[in-house]
């Protein structure tokens, strides 16, 4: 159950961040207008829009993996930081 909620918490953090970051998509944008206007063609700002939203995206969901990978070693630490404290407690006791 607790992978499924991680999973569940991946799943809505990728989201919101790949929908909160559009910084790339309007410079990609402001980039395409004028050499579309130069070269008369809608095939920049495809080409740059098209760029500039996946890279919102694999920002947004490398962001999100970070966020996991920092939230997984703290809750790792704290384990092994109880796990030690158990261990210390049982050894003074003997």
């Amino acid at each position: 159950m607790a992978s499924q909620e991680t999973v569940k918490q991946l799943e809505d953090c990728s989201v919101s961040n790949a929908l909160g970051t559009w910084v790339f998509s309007v410079a990609g944008a402001l980039l395409a207008i004028p050499v579309g206007i130069k070269r008369k063609s809608l095939a920049p700002l495809v080409f740059f829009g098209t760029t500039g939203t996946m890279l919102d995206i694999i920002m947004g969901v490398s962001a999100c993996e970070r966020e996991h990978a920092e939230r997984q070693m703290k809750l790792l630490e704290a384990q092994n930081a109880a796990a030690d404290a158990s261990l210390t407690e049982t050894g003074t006791e003997t």
